[in-house]
């Protein structure tokens, strides 16, 4: 049995990794090699940079010229819009006038309501005053208003 013990000792001693001590040269020479390892890796970044600068630069290029485009595509809907908008208010001003027998080019200048604006072109030229005449007869100054004072006896 004895020999038993010895050979598990010297299996266990053996299996177990030894300790190494490394001098200050060998840990310099050993992290010196790796980062020389992680600078070839990386030698072309500058260029890779540079190139990506000027893929940057095309692309904000090309989208200035997109947003160019865009901006003016929205300033051509915006005049067709305000177009499409006093034709449509021409017609029916045409069509109103007609109807309601006012001048067209009158009822055309005048801002609001287009049928509201003819009722009131057309009592106009019926002598007839959509508001009413005027009550006070074009007196400068109001009349004196009369106060009644209470006696207190």
């Amino acid at each position: 049995m004895p020999e038993n013990t010895k050979q598990v000792e010297n299996d266990a001693t053996q299996g177990a990794p030894a300790e190494k001590t490394f001098t200050q040269a060998e840990m310099d020479a050993i992290i010196g090699e790796r980062l020389n390892r992680l600078k070839a890796k990386y030698a072309d970044y500058d260029e890779l940079k540079g190139k990506a600068a000027k893929f940057d630069e095309a692309e904000e290029a090309s989208k200035s010229e997109l947003q160019k485009a865009v901006e003016e595509r929205d300033r051509y809907k915006a005049e067709l819009e305000k177009l499409s908008q006093e034709r449509a208010r021409a017609e029916q001003v045409a069509k109103v006038a007609a109807e309601k027998g006012v001048d067209a080019e009158l009822l055309a200048r005048m801002a609001g309501d287009v049928e509201e604006n003819a009722e009131f072109l057309k009592a106009q030229q019926e002598g007839k005053p959509k508001y009413g005449a005027v009550q006070d007869g074009g007196e400068a100054k109001p009349p004196a208003a009369k106060m009644e004072i209470p006696q207190i006896i």
